[in-house]
């Protein structure tokens, strides 16, 4: 059976920095493209960032230049380094793994105080 897994999340003060970490098993995870999402209660789920198989990235507006997404084929994790965080980063961050079908881990909170 498929798992995605995150973990790393928790409580920030403003302008510290989280990293959270995705690891997958039952895939050939070098053939997916990875991406974390976010979502707050009562919105939509917005896309933060992604790294394809040939780590290449893109992020969204909101995170570029703070985050930063790697990927280590042999260790099956992505990783997304957050810094300078701000109150508005708080939501729950969930793990996307995209290829041959589509998996979605549980998420894991983040919540960065003012």
């Amino acid at each position: 059976q498929v798992q995605v897994v995150e973990s790393g999340g928790g409580l920030v003060q403003a302008g510290g920095s989280l990293r959270l970490s995705c690891t997958t098993s039952e895939i050939i995870f070098s053939l997916y493209h990875m991406s974390w999402w976010r979502q707050v209660p009562g919105k939509q789920r917005d896309l933060v960032a992604r790294i394809n198989t040939m780590s290449s990235t893109t992020y969204a507006d909101f995170v570029k230049g703070r985050f930063a997404i790697s990927r280590d084929n042999a260790k099956r994790t992505v990783t997304l380094d957050m810094s300078s965080l701000k109150p508005e980063d708080t939501a729950l961050y969930y793990c996307r793994a995209n290829g041959e079908k589509e998996y979605w881990g549980q998420g894991i909170q983040v919540t960065v105080s003012a």
